[in-house]
C-alpha cells in the first residue's frame, strides 16, 4: 500500500506530506486547496507525462516522492532493471526542472520513467481526471475481466511460447536459405580443413609440455640423474645415510622401546627415498632427445595455431566451430526433410494454441456476460442510468502464420462499452464517459470484481492502491451514500484513496486527510493533516454547512460518521 506522499514546489504546493493508512483514505478540503494536485503527483510517480508547468512559480524544480510497501512482483521488476531493493519498502522520486527536463530515482538509485511504468501495475492504479482513460486501456480491461472470472492464462502462454518457437525456427530456415547456399563452399572448405587436422581437446597444451621437455632434454637428464645419485646411487647418498642411521636406531630400540616408532619412521623414509629415486631414474631414461620429434611437434603446434587464429581462441572453440559448420551443411543437405518436420511442428503448435485460445475465449465471453450484468447494476446505483456490456472478439487469423493478435494471453480483444443516455448506441468507454463518470464506472467495476474475489476458488484481492479523483461529480443524497458504501466495501480488500467534496462520502473514511491552503508572506501554501475523531467531525460538518459550522451541523456530522461505521 501507499505509505507516504510528498510534494515540493509542485503547482501551488510549496511543501506537503501526506501519510496514509490501510483501507479507505479520503481527502477533503476547499475547492482549489490542492486535493486533485496530490492525485496528479501520484500519477506522475506512476510514469505519467511531466511538464515544466507543474513547477511552482519562482522555484528551480518540483519534487514528488512516495513510499510504497513492497510486493514480490515489484521486487522482480526492480531486479530486472538492476535496482537494489530497500527491504520492505519501495521509494519513488521524480524531479521536474523549470527547463522541462527531469530525473527519476527508485530506492534513491537513478532510473527511468519506463521503470516507473513497469512498477505502476504492481503498486497503484490512479484514476485521476487526466489519467483515467489512458490507464484503463484494453489490456487493463482484459486483466480485470480475467480477474473477475478467475481465468488463468498459464496454459495459453505455454502454447503461445511453443508456437512462437516453432515459427521462429521455420522463418530462420526460410529467410536464411539464400545466404546458406552462398556459404556452402566456404563451410565445406572450413569443415575439411578442421577435420583433416583431427584436433583433440587439450592436445595443444600436451604438445607444449612435450616440446619444453625435448628442447631442454640435456638439462632435464642431468638434473634427474643428479638427484638420483644424491638420493640413492652415490656413496654419500641419502639412502646410504638413512640405512646407517636405521641400524643405530634399531640397536637403541632393542634396549629402549621409546625408539620403536623412530625405527618405523626411518623405514618409511627409506621407502619414500627409494620410490622417488626410481621415478627420477625412469624419467631420465625415458627422455628422448630427438630433433625429429621436436620438429614434428613444432609443425603440429603451428597447424593448431593457424586453426585457432581462424576459428577460435582455444582448440575447444575450433572443434565447436567445426561441429557447427557440419550441422549447417547437414541442414542444407537435408533441407526438405527439415522443412517438412518444422512445418509439421508449427502446424501442431498452432492447433494446440488455437484450441487453448478458443477455450479461453469461451471462458471470457461467459465471464463478460456475468460481469456486465453485475457492473451495470452497480453503475446505476451511483446516480447514473446506463447500459453496459463487455465485448470479447476473437481474432483467429491464419492457422500457421498467425498474427500480432496471437499473444501469450490469447487472441481476444476485450472492450468495455457503455451508453450513458437512453436511445444512444453502446460505444467504448473513452468515447462516452466523462472524467467523473469514468471514476464511478471504475469504482463499480472494481467493487463488482472484488466482491467476486471473495468467493471460493478465486484469487485474493490484488495488493495495490486504487486512487479515485472527483468520483462524486454530479451526484448527491442517496447516490453519494451508495458511493461511500461501495468505497468502503472495496477498501476491505485493498487500500483506496479518494478525493471527495461530499460529506456523505467523507463520513466513511478510515483515514481522513484534510487538504488546506493558507497565505504566508504573500504566497499560497498547502498543508495536509490527518484528522482525529474530533477534527474529522468538524470537517464533515464544514462540508455540510459551509464556512460557518453550527451545533446542528456538528450533530448531523457525528450521526453520519456513526452510521457509516
Amino acid at each position: 500500500m501507499l505509505v507516504e506522499l510528498r510534494a515540493e514546489n509542485y503547482a501551488v504546493i510549496d511543501h506537503a506530506i501526506a501519510t496514509f493508512g490501510p483501507g479507505l483514505n479520503l481527502l477533503t478540503g476547499e475547492t482549489g486547496a490542492g486535493k486533485s494536485i496530490l492525485v496528479d503527483a501520484l500519477a506522475l510517480l506512476m510514469g505519467g507525462k511531466s511538464s515544466a508547468e507543474v513547477v511552482r512559480h519562482g522555484a528551480e524544480k518540483a519534487v514528488v516522492a512516495c513510499v510504497f510497501e513492497s510486493t514480490t512482483a515489484a521486487e522482480s521488476v526492480l531486479e530486472e532493471n538492476g535496482i537494489d531493493s530497500e527491504g520492505s519498502e519501495i521509494i519513488l522520486r521524480r524531479e521536474i526542472l523549470a527547463t522541462g527536463k527531469g530525473r527519476v530515482f527508485v530506492n534513491n538509485q537513478p532510473a527511468t520513467v519506463a521503470v516507473l511504468r513497469q512498477l505502476a501495475p504492481e503498486l497503484a492504479l490512479v484514476h485521476a481526471q487526466t489519467e483515467t482513460l489512458s490507464s484503463f486501456d484494453q489490456a487493463q480491461q482484459r486483466i480485470l475481466l480475467d480477474r473477475f472470472g478467475a481465468i488463468s492464462t498459464e496454459s495459453i502462454a505455454a502454447a503461445h511460447a511453443r508456437w512462437r518457437e516453432a515459427q521462429t525456427k521455420l522463418n530462420d530456415l526460410l529467410q536464411g536459405e539464400q545466404d546458406r547456399l552462398r556459404m556452402v563452399d566456404l563451410w565445406s572448405y572450413q569443415r575439411k580443413e578442421i577435420e583433416s587436422a583431427h584436433p583433440q581437446p587439450g592436445e595443444d597444451e600436451a604438445l607444449q609440455t612435450e616440446k619444453r621437455v625435448l628442447a631442454n632434454a640435456e638439462k632435464l637428464y642431468a638434473a634427474a640423474m643428479g638427484a638420483f645419485d644424491q638420493l640413492y646411487e652415490g656413496g654419500a647418498s641419502a639412502e646410504t645415510s638413512l640405512r646407517a642411521a636405521l641400524r643405530n636406531v634399531e640397536e637403541l630400540a632393542r634396549y629402549d622401546a621409546r625408539f620403536a616408532e623412530s625405527v618405523q619412521q626411518l623405514t618409511s623414509a627409506r621407502a619414500i627415498v627409494s620410490d622417488i629415486a626410481a621415478a627420477l631414474r625412469d624419467y631420465a631414461e625415458a627422455i628422448n632427445a630427438s630433433p625429429e620429434r621436436l620438429a614434428e611437434i613444432e609443425d603440429r603446434l603451428a597447424l593448431l595455431d593457424r586453426l585457432k587464429r581462424k576459428y577460435g581462441q582455444t582448440l575447444a572453440e575450433v572443434i565447436a566451430f567445426g561441429e557447427d559448420v557440419s550441422r549447417k551443411l547437414a541442414e542444407v543437405e537435408d533441407r526438405d526433410e527439415i522443412l517438412k518436420s518444422l512445418r509439421a511442428e508449427l502446424d501442431q503448435a498452432a492447433k494446440t494454441y488455437q484450441k487453448a485460445a478458443a477455450a479461453l475465449t469461451a471462458e471470457r465471453k461467459a465471464a463478460a456476460t456475468k460481469l456486465a450484468k453485475l457492473a451495470e447494476a452497480q453503475i446505476n446505483s451511483l446516480a447514473m442510468k446506463v447500459r453496459f456490456e463487455i465485448a470479447v472478439a476473437a481474432t483467429k487469423d491464419d492457422a500457421v502464420s498467425g498474427s500480432e493478435h496471437w499473444t501469450a494471453h490469447g487472441w481476444d480483444e476485450v472492450e468495455y462499452r457503455i451508453a450513458t443516455n437512453p436511445g444512444e448506441p453502446l460505444k467504448p468507454l473513452h468515447e462516452i464517459a466523462s472524467g467523473g463518470e469514468m471514476s464511478r464506472v471504475m469504482l463499480a467495476l472494481k467493487v463488482t470484481v472484488e466482491e467476486a474475489a471473495v468467493k471460493p476458488k478465486t484469487k485474493a484481492p490484488t495488493p495495490r492502491t486504487l486512487v479515485f479523483d472527483e468520483i462524486d461529480i454530479g451526484i448527491g443524497g442517496r447516490a453519494a451514500e451508495a458511493v461511500g458504501h461501495k468505497l468502503k466495501s472495496l477498501a476491505r480488500g485493498q487500500q483506496v484513496l479518494c478525493v471527495t467534496h461530499l460529506p456523505q462520502i467523507a463520513a466513511f473514511a478510515g483515514t481522513h486527510l484534510a487538504v488546506e491552503k493558507r497565505e504566508d508572506h504573500g504566497r499560497t501554501k498547502t498543508q495536509i493533516r490527518v484528522l482525529d475523531d474530533r477534527a474529522r467531525t468538524h470537517e464533515v460538518a464544514r462540508m455540510l454547512s459551509g464556512a460557518k459550522v453550527t451545533d446542528t451541523s456538528l450533530q448531523h456530522a457525528a450521526q453520519m460518521i456513526a452510521a457509516s461505521r
